[in-house]
């Protein structure tokens, strides 16, 4: 399987996004660090791994861990803001160090919202540059947009910019607002969208990608409010190819392994034919009405066939329907057996008892940590925006 791990390489940023899910903590990480992180990744046999954050830009050692990881075989990715990239010397150095692909997060292409959104003003430009220089110096751009109330009317103008303008961009990824952490968490009516106020615009942006020959994913968003392009659906391709998920969050949440893709689902997806293959509402902070959900009645096997016979995707090994069902079958009993009427993995329960330390919180990021949150704090009071809940007592150093 074509696994995908993630690294938090730092938890700080030069943005302030007020729905940060994943803020300022006082964890931090040397090279050494992340080098063992790396390792647990090759030693688990995950194709890639994603450099992400806070802004993965701000560690010194980005550079050096890129090269170290692509050393190791594995396919190097980074999720950032673009601020750094927009840096052409930055760039070329990333290209060197064996960044292959780069996953530039922008909200909207309205400068007015995404300074909202990111609570730095001027930055689509520097996001713009970042993607120039990247594709420059030969690393595959990808753009990916948080769905929020403030771009969910407008996502298919996005697409039309980047087709004009930057025509070689050719992959696109929406993640729906997680409500549960961080900012999100504290500012839901600001930012969580309800379902019905991006089906549309998000619809006008599939198709026209899907027009253009493009590919494109969506996370974290029901089945169906995408039934057109189910196959498109981040979980859903998980879910049909028993794919998981590692992630190092550089926090107490420490490693966290997913392979349990269902989260919340209403009454009415009993009856719905793509059930066993949609991850359902995704929200464990209460934010998004069950009540939006129905029932859609479309070939399921027609899903699956899309996402096994996919010519972009070689790493599965069911491609006809039959050795599908059995496989699948298989899971399914598994996954009833292993959950013993708990409907919903917990956090502990996806914590691998192998998985290694993430990163060591130390005088220094307890200092940067609290110099965050008092800078943070301003201006979050600018912005009208409310902080994160943090841990206490306060979080000692570790040896």
């Amino acid at each position: 399987m074509a696994n995908i791990g993630y690294i938090q390489v730092v938890r700080h940023c030069n943005h302030f996004c007020g729905f940060c899910s994943n803020p300022t903590t006082p964890y931090v990480h040397t090279f050494e660090t992340m080098k063992v992180l790396v390792d647990d990744l090759k030693q688990r046999d995950y194709f890639g791994v994603i450099l992400t954050g806070g802004e993965p830009s701000l560690h010194p050692e980005l550079p050096r861990i890129a090269r170290y990881a692509s050393d190791q075989g594995l396919h190097v990715r980074m999720i950032t803001n673009g601020w750094r990239l927009a840096d052409e010397d930055f760039a070329r150095e990333m290209a060197e160090a064996g960044l292959k692909l780069v996953h530039v997060s922008v909200y909207s292409v309205r400068p007015d919202v995404e300074a909202r959104l990111r609570g730095v003003p001027d930055t689509l430009e520097r996001a713009f540059a970042a993607v120039a220089n990247a594709n420059k110096y030969g690393i595959e751009v990808n753009i990916n947009c948080v769905i929020n109330q403030l771009n969910a009317d407008h996502l298919d103008e996005g697409i039309r910019y980047w087709m004009e303008h930057h025509p070689y961009i050719k992959h696109f990824v929406w993640n729906n607002l997680d409500p549960s952490m961080g900012r999100a968490e504290v500012n839901q009516d600001q930012y969580t969208p309800r379902l019905a106020d991006f089906e549309v615009s998000l619809h006008r942006a599939m198709r026209l990608l899907h027009t253009s020959g493009r590919t494109f994913r969506v996370e974290k968003v029901p089945l169906c409010y995408m039934t057109e392009f189910a196959w498109a659906s981040t979980e859903t391709r998980k879910i049909v190819k028993g794919e998981e998920r590692i992630v190092h969050f550089l926090d107490a949440k420490q490693t966290v392994r997913q392979t349990d893709w269902e989260h919340i689902y209403a009454p009415a997806c009993s009856s719905c034919s793509l059930r066993q293959i949609c991850g359902g509402l995704f929200d464990r902070g209460n934010a998004y009405d069950p009540a939006e959900l129905y029932p859609v009645f479309v070939s399921r096997d027609a899903v699956v066939e899309a996402i096994i016979h996919d010519p972009r995707d070689p790493s599965y090994a069911h491609r006809t329907l039959a050795e599908w069902q059995k496989d699948f079958d298989v899971r399914v009993a598994e996954s009833l057996a292993a959950r013993e009427g708990t409907p919903r993995a917990s956090l502990e329960d996806m914590q691998p008892q192998d998985g290694p330390a993430v990163g060591r919180v130390t005088d220094q990021g307890i200092r940067l940590f609290e110099a965050k949150r008092r800078s943070e704090g301003k201006k979050a009071a600018e912005l009208g925006v409310t902080m994160e809940k943090v841990d206490a007592p306060p979080v000692e150093p570790k040896s």
